[in-house]
């Protein structure tokens, strides 16, 4: 560690970002030719999302976004990680392109060259056409391929070095498919574990065209990994951490990195449901593709006891599943460095919702989002001294926005939005934010 009076001092082209989405900060989602997403038809439904929220506004950075990138080139970023919606560029879900989709983000790309700033673009973040959920969905092997044919058209038609293909594959397949508390809306082991495989083979399908199409460019999926712990040092709690660890985190990386699933969380899998007779010939080597970079995104760790039940050991956040241990950030990223070497980790996503609340002075005072950063900072540079190898930091998130299931109830930005003027104010955390970039240390 350093002494107390010793800063962090981050390499000189290490990269600092901030992140967004398309359906938390565009709105404008019947503008231009979009079609609906199964956000759009979630939300629609009385009860799926708090106080009755939906994102047809959000931000509306569909119309502000050239606001938004001189704040981000104010803030001294250096890279900007937005997301594509797909409704946007094939309303449904496949066929011809949508122009005017396309012609917003040559706008938005277009905007962060001219200002020195680096676009990442991540191709699914959720937003998954309505129609193709009609037909299935992710558990529709169809749905892999359209995903690629989509992923061609804007590798085709934009001008990025840098993509993430799948956003949080695991919170699809948890939050989506197994709890309900996510779009398509489902409770159902069995067809959450096909929609994985699926979601899985569309990243690797579209890495291969990338690869195939445009020499020279980079992508990775965008994983968000959780170091999972033993609440206590029983043998029944290692083996439940063990296990974790396999829905967690190797379900994920091993495919990715290693061209097979997990043995073990497998075999668990294949007692509830179906998903390994639609692991076909040849499936695994295409999500075996090489990848450029992986994204990382860190929140939380887990700790499960003896019955592998999840228990909190921690401060907890405004969102209860988020448990402050910056530690964890440190293990997951020596744990990569460890079990999945080879290519550099970028952190794609970091972050927490804090109760924001502008003062009289119009100033937004959140102290203890600038104590997480600071903190989780700290961890990943600790782990980059010990030989982690990481690029670049993207906070999570640029705007307050639309917290999918929480609607606008709680506040990840680190730019205050005021939903009702659309106004953007930056918090404390922003001009911190900007004070660590300009200067490269961390004090």
């Amino acid at each position: 560690m350093n002494p107390m009076n010793s800063p962090a001092r981050f390499p000189t082209d290490f990269v600092w970002g901030a992140s967004t989405a398309a359906y938390q900060v565009e709105g404008a989602t019947t503008e231009d030719g979009r079609g609906p997403s199964v956000w759009d038809t979630f939300c629609a439904v009385p009860g799926n999302v708090l106080d009755g929220d939906n994102g047809d506004q959000a931000a509306d950075h569909y119309h502000r976004y050239n606001d938004d990138l001189d704040l981000i080139a104010d803030l001294g970023l250096g890279s900007y990680r937005f997301s594509i919606a797909w409704p946007r560029i094939q309303p449904t879900g496949s066929g011809k392109a949508n122009q005017k989709g396309l012609d917003f983000y040559r706008r938005l790309v277009d905007g962060l060259v001219e200002r020195g700033i680096q676009p990442m673009a991540t191709l699914f973040h959720w937003d998954l056409p309505q129609a193709l959920q009609d037909r299935g969905g992710w558990e529709n092997r169809d749905t892999a391929e359209r995903f690629a044919e989509y992923a061609e058209i804007c590798f085709d038609a934009l001008e990025i070095r840098d993509w993430l293909t799948i956003n949080e594959p695991k919170t699809v397949v948890d939050c989506g498919y197994r709890e309900g508390q996510h779009a398509p809306g489902f409770k159902d082991d069995a067809r959450a574990f096909v929609a994985c495989h699926h979601l899985l083979l569309a990243h690797g399908l579209a890495s291969r065209v990338l690869h195939e199409r445009h020499a020279g460019r980079r992508i990775g999926p965008a994983l968000n990994l959780h170091p999972t712990y033993p609440a206590d040092d029983t043998p029944e709690a290692l083996e439940a951490a063990r296990h974790q660890d396999g829905l967690e985190n190797r379900l994920y990386l091993d495919p990715i990195f290693k061209g097979s699933y997990p043995e073990d969380t497998l075999r668990w899998i294949s007692e509830r449901g179906p998903m390994a007779d639609h692991i076909l010939d040849g499936d695994l080597a295409v999500i075996n593709e090489p990848i450029d970079m992986l994204g990382v995104q860190y929140y939380t760790p887990i700790f499960v006891d003896a019955k592998g039940e999840r228990v909190f050991l921690h401060e907890r956040t405004q969102a209860e599943w988020l448990e402050v241990y910056p530690e964890g950030f440190h293990d997951i990223l020596m744990r990569v460095q460890r079990d999945y070497p080879g290519v550099p980790m970028i952190i794609t996503e970091n972050g927490l919702p804090t109760e924001d609340v502008p003062g009289p002075d119009g100033r937004v005072r959140d102290e203890r989002r600038i104590t997480f950063l600071r903190d989780h900072l700290a961890a990943m540079h600790r782990a980059m001294e010990e030989g982690a190898r990481v690029e670049g930091y993207h906070v999570w998130s640029l705007l307050d926005n639309f917290e999918w299931a929480q609607g606008y109830s709680q506040r990840f930005g680190i730019v205050y939005v005021d939903y009702s003027t659309q106004k953007r104010t930056p918090k404390d955390s922003a001009l911190w934010y900007r004070d660590v970039v300009k200067s490269g240390e961390l004090r």
